[in-house]
């Protein structure tokens, strides 16, 4: 004989409201969506939303390896300092790949202009290298053609005083002594005059570069102080 058959409990309603006639519950992708195009997202899709935690992600890769002199002037609080230290200390790829999410997500929380600092201090620290690689071929060009052109060489010396012409002079004739003594059309690389004429190049144009930067900093600050 059968029992009397219990009725089943409803299922509790999930938490959410309807958009368009759809049901978004709370805490869904969707939500998250609609919830970022309130707050000034307009137009923002699942798309762009994803490609903005990347890059927020991406950046704060590239916060890991951003040297004090950049970092300690961006202000960050110090529970983002500290998880980029984690992150630092961690070993194990899928601990670490936590921490860059965690790191993603604290990320988020700052606000424009400090990621804006961000952003800029990032590319100051990326475009050292390339600077410093264009001024090592500026130093090999320089090179060849004093070695080869007595014209270039009083060029140097006239628009580079700080050079010690004699000395320059002198290895530059000794360079060209050892071209002569090896095999033809070879450069001898290895020689020390050879490398002495680069040197010297490749110190002025560092200095050069150097007051450049220095021209540029003081010229931002006065419009900054004004």
């Amino acid at each position: 004989m059968r029992g009397p058959t219990i009725p089943s409990m409803p299922r509790k309603p999930k938490k959410g409201y309807f958009v368009r006639g759809q049901f978004v519950a709370e805490g869904s992708e969707l939500d998250l969506e609609l919830k970022h195009e309130l707050k000034g997202g307009e137009g923002a899709s699942k798309t762009e939303l994803k490609r903005e935690s990347t890059e927020l992600q991406a950046l704060g890769e590239a916060l890991l390896t951003l040297r004090a002199g950049l970092i300690d002037p961006l202000g960050l609080d110090e529970k983002l300092r500290d998880a980029l230290d984690e992150a630092k200390r961690i070993t194990n790829f899928e601990g670490r790949r936590r921490q860059m999410q965690f790191i993603g997500k604290l990320m988020r929380g700052l606000d424009a202009e400090t990621l804006d600092a961000v952003r800029a201090a990032v590319a100051e620290q990326d475009r050292v290298p390339a600077e410093q690689t264009a001024l090592l071929h500026e130093a090999e060009r320089w090179r060849d053609l004093l070695i080869a052109d007595d014209d270039a060489l009083g060029g140097w010396i006239e628009t580079h005083p700080a050079t010690d012409a004699q000395q320059l002079r002198a290895l530059v004739r000794q360079a060209r002594k050892d071209i002569k003594a090896g095999p033809p059309g070879e450069a001898p690389r290895q020689a020390k005059a050879y490398r002495e004429v680069f040197q010297i190049v490749r110190a002025q144009l560092d200095a050069h570069d150097n007051a450049d930067h220095a021209a540029e900093a003081a010229a931002q600050a006065r419009e900054n102080d004004a």
